[in-house]
């Protein structure tokens, strides 16, 4: 396998937020706690280990044993859960969504960085042990974010009324996804391994929760992840007290808010991902996920006649913690109120809404974890790879816009040199003579003098891309075979990892492709990775 990368502020598809985090600038640093490094992983394990409390470590434990009760777990994830109960454990998360058989191919990519950093953390601290959790978003109600994925260029969907907790959601129909996704795949060894994968995983559980756990649990089973369901009454009775602060005093909207105007007054640029309501938290019962509201004296349940006085709400909390589901603002601080966790690890998109958190979570006294940006790869295989040398394509060639590259390669194939560049610059070295004439002659001419050097300089513009067009089409087999590897590469004109679904590459590599993922990623490199498998 050959591996090469290229920086990911060079990509043009991560944000500035996200490219000025990754250079560790000056400004955003008060918006995380420490920035992930191998040394700095020393200091969080102790901020950890003084603000953890033992009780919620024997919690988690007993909770992930009964999680545990119907599925086949391996040896080394029984020993991690059993692990979970010592003062020297330690966990990295991530978290997702319950998409359809796993979704995005990067639902690869975070769970395997999270192992691959246990594991570096555990060569670097061995008298401590580190447990890799993949968090799964059971409480999420936006199905239409998970019910399908692509395979092939053919959007494979779950038509289904839904609504609650998409945990909680039946499986039925999923036969039909099934049939559409076999009629797709073909034959084959790996073929079959595949589609007898969706049929354990969806055909032979009931709900989407349990689906999703088994699906997880199959393609890691060898390297000890740790899957947590969040929805669960004992993991959230430790929540109580943050719940009741939440409905009571509305810290998390203050605290959130304040944040987000510091950080939109580091940068412009800087795009604000989550909008904190004043209170964070949903009522989940039965197939009902609805918004807690506050008008006068009441608590309200967004679109239903549910109503809560305040003695009533705290009552109903404290008899039933698991009908309080967190939100986004609520969720991240759940999920570090039950994990002994030192790091989350996540998308761009993710770790901008953590960075809004951290005056939020000190309110709280919760220790905020390190923030660290998921692996992100391109898989090419042989055949592409040989296709891409023929055309003399470089890998950050591969990440220009498509029409930015077939200009940038028909002019360095042409026999013709079309850069106009040149000529720019004598015309404004001829008008800038005639802005001095006018100076001195008369300076009303000034504006005419300029309207004039515009309207060259869009007509040198204008023969130049005629030009360039004229050589596009009689170079029209290459400008073709161009642009086709670049729609393989990037599906949608978008990135692969956040368009094709897993079992795509895993039809062409087989399980390598996992092994080869667990050797290859590396959570601490900083670059966005280019695989040749």
């Amino acid at each position: 396998m050959k591996v090469s990368n290229i920086p990911y502020h060079k990509t043009g598809y991560f944000s500035s937020l996200m490219c000025d985090y990754l250079e560790e600038k000056k400004e955003l640093q008060s918006f995380y706690n420490r920035f992930p490094n191998l040394e700095n992983f020393k200091l969080q394990i102790e901020e950890k280990s003084k603000n953890f409390p033992d009780r919620n470590r024997e919690v988690l434990a007993n909770a992930l044993v009964n999680q545990y009760a119907n599925i086949t777990a391996s040896e080394k994830t029984k020993t991690n859960i059993s692990l979970l109960k010592e003062q020297n454990t330690f966990t990295v998360v991530t978290g997702h969504q319950l998409n359809l058989f796993t979704g995005p191919l990067y639902f690869l990519y975070k769970i395997i960085s999270t192992i691959n950093l246990t594991e570096e953390l555990k060569r670097t601290y061995p008298e401590q042990n580190f447990v890799p959790v993949y968090w799964m978003a059971t409480e999420d109600h936006d199905f239409d974010e998970i019910n399908y994925f692509n395979f092939k260029g053919k959007k494979i969907q779950w038509n289904k009324n839904a609504s609650g907790g998409v945990g909680r959601l039946n499986t039925e129909g999923l036969d039909q996804v099934f049939n559409a996704f076999s009629s797709t795949i073909g034959g084959g060894k790996t073929a079959e391994e595949l589609k007898t994968l969706f049929t354990e995983a969806y055909l032979s559980h009931t709900n989407l929760t349990a689906a999703t756990r088994y699906l997880a649990n199959e393609l890691f089973t060898s390297y000890g992840l740790v899957i947590v369901d969040g929805d669960d009454k004992e993991l959230k009775k430790l929540q109580i007290p943050y719940v009741k602060e939440d409905l009571l005093n509305h810290t998390g909207f203050s605290k959130v808010e304040e944040t987000n105007a510091r950080l939109s007054a580091v940068s412009d640029n800087y795009k604000i991902q989550v909008n904190p309501r004043e209170i964070n938290y949903f009522y989940l019962v039965d197939d009902v996920r609805e918004r807690i509201i506050k008008k006068d004296d009441l608590y309200l349940i967004n679109n239903t006649e549910i109503t809560f006085t305040e003695e009533a709400i705290l009552k109903e909390l404290n008899e039933f913690p698991e009908r309080f589901s967190p939100n986004v603002v609520g969720r991240p601080l759940f999920q570090e109120i039950i994990l002994p966790n030192l790091c989350y690890i996540g998308g761009g998109g993710e770790l901008a809404y953590w960075l809004e958190l951290k005056t939020y979570f000190e309110s709280q006294n919760v220790t905020f974890p390190m923030l660290l940006l998921r692996n992100s790869a391109l898989l090419i295989t042989e055949k592409q790879s040989e296709k891409l040398n023929k055309l003399n394509v470089s890998i950050e060639d591969l990440f220009l816009k498509q029409n930015s590259l077939v200009n940038k390669k028909i002019r360095e194939i042409s026999n013709i040199d079309i850069d106009f560049t040149p000529q720019k610059k004598h015309l404004e070295e001829q008008f800038k003579q005639l802005y001095t004439l006018a100076e001195q002659t008369d300076k009303t001419f000034l504006g005419a003098v300029k309207a004039q050097e515009v309207k060259q300089k869009k007509g040198l513009q204008a023969l130049e891309d005629r030009l360039l067009q004229a050589q596009k089409r009689k170079l029209k087999d290459h400008v073709i075979r161009l642009t086709d590897i670049q729609n393989q590469l990037f599906p949608n004109k978008y990135l692969q990892e956040r368009n094709q679904n897993f079992s795509e590459p895993y039809l062409e590599f087989g399980p390598s492709l996992i092994s080869n993922l667990i050797a290859t990623l590396k959570p601490l490199d900083g670059n966005f990775l280019i695989l040749e498998l």
